[in-house]
């Protein structure tokens, strides 16, 4: 549940946050990028990062993916890319593991998605890639909002089944 609502929460401030800021900028005649195209309707983690926060998947393509040499020298390098672009989006977000393990899910994700996988979805109903993504998102959310790598294991055992909550861990 606090992992759920954790995953909404971030959606509602990050979204909210974006469009106030589109709003403040039309009031000085700025037009700034939409952000956000409803990322919990994603159909695959690639999907999600082309719906969420735009303008940071945007930078990581340009300025981390493009400079490591992008899909250039073959899919295996293509495929290496990928994987430290979003290692290292996850350590933009802070320096601790919890930030690059939240990175290595995404980027373990897009890989296995750019490997053959997004054909396999691309084929199923909807509901399936929705149903494929969303769990993935929030599991990687507990290693993003959690303090230190401990907590957010402790959080992913008590998901699963491995233990019990003793204190809601969730200050909403």
């Amino acid at each position: 549940v606090g992992a759920l609502s954790y995953h909404f929460q971030i959606y509602f401030d990050f979204s909210g946050y974006s469009d106030m800021a589109i709003g403040l900028g039309l009031l000085f005649g700025i037009v700034l990028p939409i952000n956000f195209n409803s990322p919990y309707r994603s159909l695959s983690i690639i999907d999600f990062w082309r719906r969420w926060h735009m303008t940071l998947s945007r930078f990581l393509r340009d300025y981390l993916y493009f400079t490591l040499g992008g899909n250039r020298k073959g899919p295996s390098r293509r495929y290496v890319n990928l994987f430290a672009t979003m290692l290292l989006g996850g350590l933009w977000h802070g320096a601790a593991w919890n930030f690059l393990i939240w990175g290595l899910i995404h980027g373990l994700f897009i890989v296995i998605e750019r490997a053959g996988f997004s054909k396999l979805l691309s084929k199923a109903p909807n509901i399936v890639g929705i149903l494929y993504t969303c769990p993935i998102v929030i599991v990687a959310w507990v290693f993003f909002r959690e303090e230190n790598l401990q907590n957010s294991l402790d959080q992913i055992n008590i998901m699963f089944g491995g233990g019990e909550a003793t204190e809601i861990n969730y200050p909403f």
